[in-house]
């Protein structure tokens, strides 16, 4: 595919190293993918992973039926109708009817090219009684001229499957980060989500949960930290379209420095989606009088048979908090630390522990230190 891995750079090397247990994965550079391995055994057991570029060719009818079709169609929007025009690869992995995968399938993605603009694509198809896990990760180095990623992330999730999905982004300054994520939901199927942002000057997540049959469920975690002047976006959707479905959102942010969020969350219950669970919650931490953080949640429910809530607050540290951690000997630097990683780690302590989770905490320590 034109890149050999000792050409990767060190830190594509570094991010893979840290999580490299997987059934399969995936390196794309610069918007095209340049390394797919996949076990013997999945592969064995039907497990299609493929570039979209080797798809195109390899798997037309499956493809033309889901790519851009149920999920994400260019007629949704000005960016998923830019991204379904513009793209020049992606990622898509099948997982057949009953069958499980052990181990994630890793997606890692590396941007070297500034006053550039990438769009790629992902597409996630787990068939009935499928469970499978999806962990992409996205880095760069410092842009002095910026970068321009969109990303469309198609999960469709059959009926009594159940697909875990996690996102790191990690691009460097300069870079414009934008990311479009639809799931859909089948039939007493499960979809549980993770969404972190740290990187990027400017980064934009588009969500949305479609609960599309009877017992969908929808688990929905978001974790972002923000500090120089970064400014953060988050516009989310849990969609209920089918009775008996239920939905949980938890986005949690921390904002140092003079960085900034923005989080507008929606639910929507149809008419005769009876029966529906739906709860969203928004947590903003600011840690200087420079950052901000804004808050939008929102109900939209026409029918009235349904539990839904939703919540939202931005604070600042408490200072009797760290009053009492420094009382116990701790600087004041120190204890504003360990608040804030404590307020972080609610989040990720929702999701099973392992190479994600302790990921993402490593680069919240990283944050830490410059704080």
């Amino acid at each position: 595919r034109g890149i050999s891995p000792e050409a990767w750079p060190p830190e594509l090397h570094q991010a893979m190293r840290e999580d490299w247990d997987a059934a399969g994965h995936i390196v794309e550079i610069d918007g095209r993918v340049v390394h797919a391995d996949l076990t013997s055994e999945a592969r064995a057991q039907g497990v299609v992973l493929a570039s979209l570029r080797e798809a195109v060719h390899a798997h037309p009818d499956l493809l033309r039926e889901h790519l851009a079709a149920r999920a994400i169609p260019p007629d949704q929007g000005k960016f998923s109708a830019l991204n379904a025009a513009l793209w020049t690869d992606g990622t898509v992995l099948f997982v057949p009817r009953n069958v499980t995968l052990p181990l994630p399938v890793r997606i890692t993605r590396w941007v070297s090219d500034p006053a550039t603009a990438y769009f790629t694509r992902t597409l996630v198809i787990g068939e009935d009684w499928s469970t499978v896990s999806v962990v992409e990760e996205i880095l760069s180095p410092n842009f002095d001229e910026q970068a321009f990623f969109l990303s469309a992330t198609e999960v469709l999730a059959g009926d009594n499957s159940t697909t875990h999905y996690a996102s790191v982004q990690r691009m460097g300054l300069g870079a414009f980060h934008m990311a479009l994520y639809r799931s859909l939901v089948g039939r007493d199927a499960r979809t549980d989500s993770l969404h972190v942002t740290l990187g990027a000057s400017t980064a934009r997540l588009d969500l949305n949960s479609e609960l599309a049959a009877p017992g969908a469920h929808s688990h929905i975690l978001g974790l972002y930290f923000g500090n120089e002047d970064q400014h953060f976006d988050h516009c989310t959707s849990q969609n209920h379209a089918a009775p008996h479905a239920t939905s949980d959102l938890l986005y949690k942010g921390a904002l140092d420095d003079a960085s900034g969020s923005v989080f507008r969350g929606i639910i929507r219950v149809s008419p005769g989606a009876q029966r529906t669970d739906a709860y969203q919650t928004n947590r903003n931490l600011l840690l200087s009088e420079e950052a901000s953080a804004h808050a939008l949640p929102n109900l939209e429910i026409e029918a009235d048979d349904v539990r839904c809530s939703h919540g939202a607050t931005v604070g600042q540290l408490e200072e009797e908090a760290l009053f009492y951690l420094q009382s116990r000997g701790l600087s004041r630097r120190r204890a504003e630390r360990l608040v804030v990683r404590g307020f972080l780690q609610d989040v990720l302590q929702r999701r099973p522990p392992g190479s994600v989770t302790e990921k993402v905490t490593r680069a919240i320590e990283e944050k830490l230190r410059a704080h």
